[in-house]
Formats: structure tokens, C-alpha cells, sequence
């Protein structure tokens, strides 16, 4: 059997919660996705998730959520954190922090996929060795699921790309997040894993990371405290498509793929929000 995943990269305030909310289902369907799993730690309003931004994303159609080192930039999060079971932030943040590294999705077509959070350490927030995480908790998972997914959410490609080799063969993808840039990479690795250092972002394009440029420009220049306003033109959906047979365990197939949301006033509704604009002090 295979299985089709849709991992989406950073979703970027309202811009990027809108056209998952518009495109997601057409994308599912066109490509006949078994799971969706998306990185969420920017989807409020720039840093962050909220439990009613969490609920919008799974009607949207996400089945899987993972969050990076804005995990608890909201703190209402926590008690989804601590009782959901779809949603995960780094597995090797302290043991002593709320949330899960793991959670696990049961596909209509009968296998379970899991994911792995990790987060990287090179100019980053002090964080435990992803490697030994990774060794940990795919064991751990190879009990449960059927097919692994890992997320390696971190600021240097040599860390993403060191995370695929080091799972290479034991996970059937590793994709990279948290720079908002995609890179052009992908590739199946010698033992069968799929793997792209960064999937890029769900979000304005027409940005500095999803963020207005002009406002990102005056903090770079003056280097002064700036609200950083979220942007909201050239909204696209960035995402890898990877292809796994649940009887190997490999992946087949590994594609970037890009929506665009059409007019900047199409990528720029409140989703059901108050319509105030959204802001954020600091990547």
C-alpha cells in the first residue's frame, strides 16, 4: 500500500491560516493526501498557537500539528499541549515540558503515521541532543506506527541535513522547517528516506518571513524595537508531497509543491477573526 503525506511548512498568521482554509481540501483531493501535517508555531498572529487557531487547522483539514521553539509563545496552548494527542512540540525540549514530541494519526486507509518533533541547537535556544532524541522516540515509534515522520525544526541546514542522514532508513521522511525559505533539495536518501532541508512557509511571500518589509527593514537599520506587522501579499502554500510504501517503509517519492492564493485580497480575509491587523515583535 502507499501512502500520500502533505507536510506543510510554517503557517504565517491569518495570511497563511486563510488559504489553508481556502485551498487545503482541493489539494488533498487532487493529490489524493492520506495525512497533513503542518507546522503551526507562527499561526497566531506571527508566534505562537492558540486552542482556537489549533481547532480552525484541524477543520481546514490538517490531521497533524507540530510546533518549533515558539511552542509556548501562547500560553492558553498548554492544556491542548498536555491533553491532545495530534499536536507536538520538540521531543528534546526538557522532559519537564508540557506537550508531547510524538503524536499519531490513523489514516482512512488503515496504517498509522507518526511524528517526531526535534529542534535544532546551533543558534538556537539551549535544547537536549536531537540526535539521542531521535534514537529514543523512533524506537518508540516503530511500535506504533507504520509509517515515521520527522520534523527537524532548526536554523542550520548542516544540523537538517546531519537529522536525515542520522535517521536515514528508520524514518520514511525528514523535512526541515523554521528558516521560512524552501530549498530546492529534495531528494530520497540511500536507505529510503525522504528528505528536503526546508519546506518554506504558508504565508505572504511578498515579506520578510511573513512579516511587513518596511518593518523588518527599520528594526535591521536603526536597530530599535519595531512591531513587525504580519504582510499579507503573494500569500502561497508551501508544502512536500512524499509518497511511502507502508510495506518497505520507504519513501518513493518526495515533490515540493506551491499554491498560490490568487488575488492579495483573497489571501488577506480574517478568517472569521475581528479583522484587526496582526503584529509580532521578534522572530
Amino acid at each position: 500500500m502507499r501512502l500520500n503525506i502533505l507536510c506543510i511548512g510554517d503557517i504565517v498568521g491569518r495570511p497563511g491560516r486563510r488559504i489553508l482554509a481556502d485551498k487545503l481540501k482541493s489539494v488533498v483531493e487532487e493529490h489524493s493526501i492520506d495525512c497533513v501535517i503542518a507546522n503551526a508555531e507562527n499561526a497566531a498572529g506571527g508566534s505562537g498557537l492558540t486552542p482556537q487557531i489549533y481547532d480552525k487547522l484541524l477543520r481546514y483539514g490538517v490531521n497533524l500539528i507540530t510546533l518549533g521553539d515558539h511552542a509556548f509563545r501562547k500560553r492558553d496552548i498548554i492544556e491542548t499541549l498536555e491533553r491532545a494527542d495530534n499536536i507536538v512540540r520538540p521531543a528534546n525540549l526538557s522532559e519537564y515540558a508540557a506537550g508531547k514530541g510524538i503524536a499519531l494519526y490513523k489514516t482512512s486507509k488503515g496504517p498509522t503515521v507518526g511524528v517526531l518533533a526535534l529542534i535544532g541547537r546551533l543558534f538556537m535556544k539551549p535544547a537536549d541532543c536531537p540526535y539521542a532524541a531521535a534514537d529514543k522516540w523512533i524506537t518508540k515509534l516503530q511500535q506504533q506506527a507504520d509509517v515515521i515522520v520527522v520534523e527537524m525544526h532548526a536554523e542550520a541546514t548542516s544540523e537538517k541535513v546531519a537529522m536525515g542522514y542520522h535517521v536515514d532508513g528508520r524514518a520514511s521522511c525528514c523535512f526541515g522547517t523554521h528558516t521560512h525559505i524552501a530549498t530546492a533539495d529534495e531528494r530520497i536518501l540511500p536507505k529510503g528516506t525522504a528528505y528536503i532541508s526546508d519546506i518554506g512557509m504558508t504565508g505572504s511571500h511578498d515579506s520578510v518571513l511573513g512579516r511587513k518589509t518596511q518593518s523588518v527593514l527599520k528594526a535591521f537599520r536603526t536597530q530599535m524595537p519595531v512591531p513587525f506587522e504580519i504582510a499579507t501579499g503573494d500569500v502561497r502554500i508551501n508544502a512536500a508531497l512524499v509518497t511511502v510504501n507502508t510495506l518497505t517503509k520507504q519513501a518513493e517519492r518526495i515533490e515540493r509543491i506551491r499554491v498560490d492564493a490568487g488575488t492579495e485580497e483573497d489571501a488577506a480575509g480574517y478568517d472569521s477573526d475581528d479583522g484587526r491587523p496582526e503584529y509580532f515583535n521578534a522572530f
